[in-house]
């Protein structure tokens, strides 16, 4: 067969890779037929697998049968190795045609040729659209470029002196002319010598950071359905991220507990994946690992890119404290029952207003807003509060946030008002 390495995988040739995983050959027996890589085969395979199965056990130990712990799996335990599977791991690199698909209790990947074609032309069409690089990003690139232009260096010298830049002289001539650096004053009438060459019809510049979009893998919404057909009991925990000014803050990261109506918040200075997954430590810290891991059994956010850290908040060292599932996009009433809590909240924190000028200044202070917002007696709770059914169903839980301050008020001196953190 001739070879055509340098070529992109047609999906015909998705479908042989399937073929070839489902009949457990190796990569180098597909790379062969395909007359492609071995490294170029396990690439695609391993970039386009998707998991279907995400595993059950706290640490995914090897030795889970034979446990003398009880399966309560910690960190540090002695009798920890964990599990490897050649045919998921090494060669093919994905699970079709596994014989022991059913039984298995680990993760599994699952190689489909036509998602991994719709994928690849997706991430085609994506790496030909806008600008891989974000507003601050320009701005940075533009602090050293413009000056340079200004004193009469050329793209070409710009590039050779600062390596750092990342970027090729082609790039830095197509930013420049494309009015990339506009909003930093640089324009392509300041280049020493404009190039003479066909150019694109000129459109405005957008500024996009290319998104890694692989935490979805196993995470969607169909896999939380799937992931509660065979969990009816799992506790349910759904999350999100409430702000009005985008660029200032503060960003609430709130939590509603759905088994009794409860609205935790954690107070943030900044809307990224860094802060939210520090949201869920301090969370985990206020309950415990223990109790944390019996109420936050499943975490539902959307496909923000601050929720982006799935492994990281799936994880905390080798332990699995949690299972974390996205919505779809532009389906807010999957997570619709924070969405509805979130308009109590909106009582007190209007949009549109500044939330530090309202008194929104610190945790202390969004507490305080919560101790209000779940003393607030709800129809769905039969006439209880939420801080009544949490301590009602789970008093250990309660106790908890009171003791990170949370507290219940009376019904009369409830106060769903802007005024609250006037007073």
């Amino acid at each position: 067969m001739s070879t055509n390495k340098n070529k992109h995988f047609t999906l015909e040739e998705r479908r042989i890779i399937l073929m070839g995983i489902t009949n457990g050959s190796t990569k180098v027996s597909i790379a062969n037929t395909l007359g492609k890589e071995k490294s170029t085969v396990g690439k695609e395979i391993k970039l386009h697998r998707e998991l279907r199965y995400k595993s059950t056990l706290p640490s995914q130990c090897s030795n889970y049968k034979q446990c003398t712990h009880h399966r309560v799996c910690t960190n540090g335990c002695p009798d920890y190795k964990k599990h490897y599977c050649k045919r998921r791991d090494r060669s093919p690199g994905a699970c079709n045609g596994c014989e022991k698909y059913k039984s298995c209790r680990f993760d599994k990947y699952y190689y489909s040729p036509e998602d991994a074609h719709k994928e690849y032309r997706n991430d085609l069409v994506d790496s030909r659209t806008g600008v891989n690089l974000t507003l601050s990003e320009v701005q940075e690139l533009g602090a050293i470029v413009k000056p340079l232009i200004e004193q009469g260096h050329s793209p070409y010298t710009i590039i050779t002196n600062h390596p750092e830049l990342g970027i090729s002289e082609k790039t830095l001539y197509n930013y420049i002319e494309g009015g990339v650096f506009r909003c930093v004053g640089l324009q392509d009438v300041d280049l020493r010598i404009k190039t003479r060459r066909k150019l694109t019809k000129k459109v405005a510049a957008t500024y996009k950071k290319r998104q890694d979009r692989k935490f979805l893998n196993g995470r969607t919404y169909k896999d939380y359905q799937r992931y509660m057909e065979e969990n009816p009991n799992a506790s349910v925990v759904e999350m999100d991220t409430v702000y009005n000014d985008v660029s200032n803050g503060p960003f609430i990261q709130t939590f509603k507990f759905l088994d009794y109506g409860f609205l935790f918040g954690m107070y943030h200075n900044a809307k990224d994946a860094e802060a939210m997954l520090q949201g869920i430590n301090v969370l985990e810290t206020i309950l415990g690992t223990e109790l944390f891991l019996k109420c936050v059994e499943v975490l539902k956010t959307d496909r923000g890119s601050e929720f982006s850290y799935a492994d990281a908040m799936e994880t905390k060292g080798e332990l699995r404290r949690t299972k974390v599932f996205y919505c779809d996009p532009m389906q807010s009433g999957q997570k619709g029952s924070l969405e509805n809590k979130h308009k109590e909240l909106r009582y007190i924190l209007p949009k549109k207003t500044d939330l530090r000028g309202l008194g929104l200044l610190n945790q202390a202070t969004l507490n305080t807003v919560l101790s209000h917002v779940n003393s607030a007696p709800k129809e769905k709770l039969k006439d209880k509060t939420p801080i009544e059914m949490m301590t009602f169903l789970n008093e250990e839980l309660m106790m908890k946030f009171k003791q990170f301050g949370i507290q219940e008020i009376e019904k009369d001196k409830v106060v769903l008002k802007p005024y609250l953190l006037k007073k």
